[in-house]
This record gives C-alpha cells, structure tokens and sequence, in this order.
C-alpha cells in the first residue's frame, strides 16, 4: 500500500507502507553535506529505522540540527556506557543524556575513576564504534522492563521504571541494553571523533542524601576537524573560567567558613559590582523608572498569600522571631505590590514602574553551586510595571528596547529570543483566563515582529503565571548565556487583588509585567568576566590607570600626576615598589590593568607619562591634558 510523504515541505513522494526513513533519504540528495542520523515525523523525533505507517511530513535531521547534536551525542553517552559495562562490569548504570555542549553518563562503583581508565574507556568505545553495532529499540509491558533490569541488578534503572506508565521503550546494541526513549544514530559507527573530557562527582537524582555517583563527562563529532575545535574551545573556556580569573584578578572569593554559595566580594570586585549598579540605576531612572527598596525578610503570611510558601518552601530560607515565622525573601515581586498597594492609584497614575536591586536567598543544593553563576544569595535586578490592558504593548517594547540598549552597552551584540507560550493542550495548568493570556503574548509577539527580531515559539515553556520572552546572549567564544526577561504575572494581581481606579470610577485589575534585564548581578558578573577574559573595557575596569615609577626619584611626580586624574573620577593606583620596571609592567598586563603610565626623570622634566596600553606596546608620550582626554572619551562611549 502506497502513502504520500512530503518531504521538508517542498517534494511530495509516494512510498510503500512500512518504509523507514532511512530507506528513503537514500533514494534522495541531502539538504546538506552531512547524512541525516535521525528524522522528524509530523514534528516528532525518530530513529531512521522506524517503520513509517501514516501520511505525513518527514525531516532530515542532521548534525547541523540541534537536536541531532543531541541524539549523536546521547548515542555517544551509550556506547561510553557500554564500554565501562565491558571494563568494569560491577559498575551500576544511572542515567547518561546529551547536554549543551556533549553527554555525560553517571555511573555507581566502588571503583574509582582515574584517566588511565578513561583511555582504556576510549580504547574500548573505538572497538565498539569499529563493530557497527545497530542501535534497535524495542517496547516492552513495564512487568518485562522490570524483569530484564532485575536480571541486570540494574537498581537505578528499575527505580526509574516503577516511575513510569504504561510501556517501556528500552535500546539494545549488541550486549548493552539500556531504558532510554531515544532516538539514537542507526549504527555505532556513525559515531566517528570523540573525547571523554573529565571525572566528577554526582548524587543519584541531585540528591546529596543519595547514592555517590561517578560522572564522566565526553563530547563527540562528525569529523577529527570539528572535535579539534571544540577541544580549542574547551581550552579557551577554561582560560576565560570566572573562578580562575576572579582569584587572580582580585574581584571575589567563596570561603568555607562563611558557607557555600556565599560570595565575599574584593575591593576590586564590588568596584566593578558598583560600576555597574550605577549605571543601571542611571538608566532606569532615565527611562521611568522609580528605585524602590524592600526589606531583606518578611513575615511568612505575604509569602502564603503570593503562593510561594506552598510552591516553593523547599527553596525559601525561614525562621523564627517571639513565634512568628519570617523568610528571606527569595523573590522581591510581593515587596513592590505592597509598595503599590500603601495607597490607592487612579488610570492617571499608570504606568507605574518600581525597580529594585534586591538581595535575595533561595536554598540551593551544594551540587549545583557554581561560582557567581549559581549561588544561594544574590541581588536581582527586579522592575515590575503596573499598567492598563491599554498600555500594554507600549510597556513591552520599551522594555524589549531597553534590554537590548544594556546588553549592546555591556559588549553583548548577539542576541537570542525565545517565546514562552502556554501548552495549548493544558490550558488548565495555567493561571489568568484566556483572553488575558491571548492579549499578553500578542503583545509580546508584537515587540518582537516591530523590532525585526527572530524569536523560537516554544510552547509549552511559560510558567504558570504567564507567557514571557526569554533573550540569551551569546559571548566571546558563542556559548548562550540567560540574559533579559520580560514575563506577564496573571498570578499575584488576583492574590493581592491588585487593582486601579478607572475613568468610570470603579476598581480594574492591574496587568503586571514582571522583567530582569541583568538577571542576578552575581551571574551577570561571572558572565562578564568569561566573555572579556578579564580584559574589561575601560569604563568597566575596577583600575584604569596605574602609574609606575622607574626609580625612587620619581615618586614625587607620580603623586602628582595621579591627583591630577583623581577629581576626573577614574580609577588610578601608583606603584612606586623599588623593582624592575619589567617586573611592574608584567604584574599589570597579568591584572588586566587598561592603560599604564611609566614615569621616568624625562617624563617628569616633560611633563607627561609613558603610555603603555593593555596587551599593546608602548604607545609613547602623553600629555596629561590628552591622557585625561583619551580615558574620557572612552568612558564616555563605553568602549
């Protein structure tokens, strides 16, 4: 029996019932120079070697693709898997999907890991690349799942599978089974240029009341070319790491007396943080904005009332005074309604834009404590506006605008968008009624179509309060990272009955939208430092200037010249240490120092510096007026 398949949208075929998708793109050119390793039918991934039994639009999926990565990189995980099944067969499977940037696979042993097992572990996936083996999926009842992963004595698996419904799908390649939905590449030997990367600890599910668990981390490629590259990459990364550099550079530290998680900021560093919370206070003020600030705990009650006691208790940091319970605030959102609410607003008063640097705490694991990218106590860059339906749109694109202006001023010129959407087949998981979310997310949409913006749809991603748009910002070497969001809150108004009076004299609910621009100041930070490698532009620099002396005789001098600079407002320091004016010139470059002014006996006759700039040679002699003129226009264009 004959069924169309339309091809990509754009070739419509006939092909026998059954046919699978691989036997089809071999009949047809390739929509890229890479071989399909996957397909997506009517939307949905699958194997190629899935029979296809219905009408519908089939999809190369490639390495090109995102998701190909994914099921080239999952494929990877298991035959690492297998391989130290093979090597160390005590070893326990956990779990081992595709990540951002490769897979990991997590394994229970009491063995540990060293990297003379991992290349033993590489040896064996070669030979297992090299036997071709064909990944075949299989669905099984859930009594046969348990029986084949019992036999296994496969403990993580079988406790993953009494959590399921219904049939299990499981994929076998040779002697390895493992319960994974899939897809995966038709065969082991798609699998071509791969690296096991490193050995880390883990908890079975996050858990750090749970198993200890082995992770070794890989990431693979089609090609020996493309593998080299990353490995590059990889090696930037860890050059540009934020922790690494925030030592060197003096900017912060986490110690184990004051808690994990806890950042203790240098004075170098809470320059920078400083920096950089006046120029966003200048900006919201600029734009509207009125700065608010709101107490670091409140009673439990307000937290009750906005639904995050019941939702999010495990993550909220509570205790108690003369028997009443408070909690650190983990969001500052109740804090600016009840500012809203202190007195009664007219149409005439809206918008209403509240905006907060608010330090708050959420009670995170140790496990996925990172640095400043992942914290228990940081300071969101909050802003909440209180407007009519009316006022909408206007709202969203100055904020759309605003977001964009900050990310450009910080260096960050490529951006990407993302559109969370309700599910459209679970509208009753969602607050707010349906009218209220259709007008949200035009307007969202609407932003983003006035600005020529491209945005992914992704529904089903919107948190239950409302739609939003979520930009990434991709960095010095194109990894994303979260940057602005713009999100509608149709929950917190109706708690807190939120409301305006209208031109008709009665009480209308207020729209909320809630955004961040800078996220937590913390993150934003880390993200700073990785995408400049430290090397911060002039106006961002916790020191701009240092001012060296080649011998003791000129410090006199260098005094001068840097209370010359001083009532300009930059940021200056004097090394006149008695040492080798080598030795000061590569303690600047390795500090990240911008501009270095060398003082001798013939720059003091003069009147001038000797200007060396960051990683630059000498530039020669400067005025002082010019210097000062230099260092101005810099700062004042934020280059």
């Amino acid at each position: 029996m004959k069924i169309k398949i339309d091809l990509n949208g754009t070739k419509e075929i006939d092909v026998e019932k059954g046919t699978t998708a691989l036997e089809i793109f071999t009949h047809l050119n390739p929509q890229s120079n890479r071989k399909p390793i996957a397909a997506r039918f009517n939307g949905s991934l699958i194997d190629l070697s899935l029979p296809i039994e219905d009408e519908g639009i089939l999809q190369y999926v490639t390495f090109d693709d995102e998701e190909g990565k994914f099921v080239y990189w999952h494929s990877t995980s298991h035959v690492m898997a297998q391989a130290v099944k093979r090597l160390f067969p005590d070893a326990k499977l956990a779990i081992g999907p595709a990540i951002s940037d490769g897979f990991y696979y997590d394994f229970y042993t009491k063995k540990t890991f060293s990297p003379d097992d991992m290349k033993k572990i590489e040896k064996e996936m070669k030979k297992i690349i090299k036997e071709g083996q064909s990944f075949e999926r299989t669905v099984i009842s859930k009594d046969e799942a348990i029986s084949l992963f019992t036999e296994e004595k496969e403990n993580f698996k079988l406790e993953l599978i009494n959590e399921l419904e219904g049939d299990i799908s499981i994929y076998k390649n040779a002697e390895f089974v493992d319960l994974c939905r899939g897809p995966h590449v038709p065969r082991t030997s798609y699998i071509s240029a791969y690296k096991l990367l490193s050995i880390s600890g883990s908890y079975w599910r996050g858990d750090e009341k749970r198993e200890s668990l082995q992770r070794i981390y890989g990431v693979s490629f089609e090609t020996k070319e493309e593998l080299k590259k990353h490995l590059h990459k990889l090696q930037e990364a860890k050059e540009r790491d934020h922790r690494k550099l925030g030592k060197e550079l003096g900017l912060f530290s986490t110690m184990g007396e004051a808690g994990p998680g806890l950042i203790l900021w240098h004075p170098k560093g809470a320059t920078l943080r400083r920096i950089i919370e006046d120029y966003w206070k200048d900006e919201h003020l600029k734009k509207g904005y009125e700065l608010v600030i709101t107490p670091h705990i409140a009673k439990s009650g307000l937290w009750r009332t906005s639904g995050h006691y019941d939702y999010y208790l495990e993550n909220m940091f509570t205790f108690k005074i003369n028997n009443n319970e408070y909690v650190i605030k983990p969001m500052n959102c109740p804090g600016h309604i009840l500012i809203y609410k202190s007195k009664i607003h007219s149409y005439r008063d809206l918008p209403i834009r509240y905006a907060e640097l608010g330090t708050v705490a959420r009670n995170e694991l140790s496990g996925v404590l990172h640095g400043l990218l992942r914290v228990q106590e940081f300071t969101q860059d909050d802003a909440h506006i209180f407007c009519m339906e009316e006022q909408i749109e206007d709202e969203i694109l100055g904020v759309l605008r605003f977001a964009r202006s900050i990310m450009n001023t910080f260096g960050f010129q490529n951006l990407n968008y993302e559109l969370s959407v309700r599910d459209p087949d679970n509208k009753d998981k969602y607050a707010g009624f349906d009218k209220d979310w259709e007008k949200a997310e035009a307007s969202l949409v609407k932003a983003l179509e006035a600005e020529k913006l491209d945005y992914k749809r992704m529904e089903g991603e919107a948190v239950f309060y409302g739609p939003k748009i979520d930009i990434q910002m991709y960095d010095a070497l194109g990894r994303k990272w979260q940057g602005p969001t713009i999100q509608f809150d149709f929950n917190l108004p109706g708690r807190f009955d939120v409301t305006y009076v209208g031109k008709d004299g009665n009480q209308h609910n207020v729209f909320i939208v809630h955004r961040t621009i800078l996220g937590s100041i913390e993150r934003f930070i880390g993200t700073l430092i990785e995408h400049y490698k430290g090397d911060f532009p002039v106006w961002l620099s916790p020191v701009q200037v240092r001012i060296m002396t080649i011998t003791d005789k000129s410090i006199d001098y260098a005094e001068r010249v840097n209370n010359t600079l001083i009532p300009h407002h930059f940021r200056t320091e004097v090394d006149k240490r008695n040492e080798k004016i080598d030795l000061k010139v590569r303690e600047a470059e390795k500090e990240r120092i911008p501009y270095m002014a060398i003082i001798g006996e013939r720059e003091e006759k003069e009147n001038t510096v000797s200007i060396r700039e960051r990683h630059r040679k000498n530039r020669g002699s400067f005025s002082i007026v010019d210097l000062i003129e230099e260092l101005n226009e810099k700062c004042k264009k934020k280059t």
